[in-house]
């Protein structure tokens, strides 16, 4: 099956339970977590728990490293995907090299 028949496989099904004609059907309802907020203090020790420069830093959430100068002065704010990507990173500071972002390549 190519993936266009099995999307409109599922389009139509969701149709058929929409109408109420297909029963004992497993649903999932999900809700994505606002993006956090970030400051200027916080981003900063983000990076620090992390052990990054802020080059290594900005390259692992894919921005400049002139837009994480800005961030930790205060000057300007992250947002979009790199305030989810500093949300991770907050929750675990290994998360960058946990998800092949950042690769040692130290023999030790």
């Amino acid at each position: 099956m190519s993936n266009f028949e099995a999307l409109k496989k599922s389009l139509e099904e969701a149709i058929t339970y929409k109408q109420g004609k297909l029963k004992n059907v497993k649903t999932h309802r999900w809700e994505v977590i606002p993006l956090p907020e970030f400051d200027a203090t916080t981003i900063k020790a983000i990076r620090l728990n992390a052990k990054m420069t802020q080059a290594i830093f900005a390259a692992c959430i894919g921005v400049t490293q002139k837009a994480v100068e800005a961030w930790e002065s205060g000057r300007t704010r992250p947002d979009g995907a790199a305030r989810r990507t500093l949300g991770l990173m907050q929750k675990s500071s290994s998360y960058a090299t946990d998800n092949g972002i950042l690769l040692c390549l130290d023999d030790a």
